[in-house]
């Protein structure tokens, strides 16, 4: 997984949308075993308490559980996954739709250009 640490929020903040989209992608799928707090510290070039962190997040939200014999696992809801699937699209379709509003764009337009770029084989 490439880890993208930004300036402009916390570090753990970051890392708990990082893995949650990692979740929501399938690069840990339901009931997976996460890699250990030291072992994504290390990946993502974090403080290990930072990780940790942003795995209690994760838990708290409930994407992932701790179970004493297997560490930490990727919940198997598959109905809380699609549930923030849906809220992360949401969100960039409402950024999408913002950006085109500050070049000029109606809504309409907006769309438009979004057939005219499947059409062409933009996305």
């Amino acid at each position: 997984m490439e880890w993208t640490i930004r300036g402009d929020s916390p570090v753990y903040t970051q890392l708990v949308e990082q893995l949650t989209l990692a979740i929501i992608r399938g690069d840990y799928p339901p009931g997976e075993r996460l890699p250990s707090v030291r072992e994504l510290s290390a990946e993502a070039g974090v403080n290990p308490n930072t990780m940790q962190r942003a795995l209690s997040e994760l838990e708290r939200e409930g994407f992932v559980q701790t179970q004493r014999t297997m560490g930490r696992t990727v919940t198997e809801d598959a109905a809380l996954i699609e549930k923030e699937k849906q809220r992360f699209a949401h969100a960039a379709v409402g950024t999408y739709f913002s950006s085109m509003q500050q070049l000029g764009y109606d809504q309409a337009s907006a769309m438009t250009l979004i057939r005219q770029s499947e059409n062409e084989g933009g996305f």
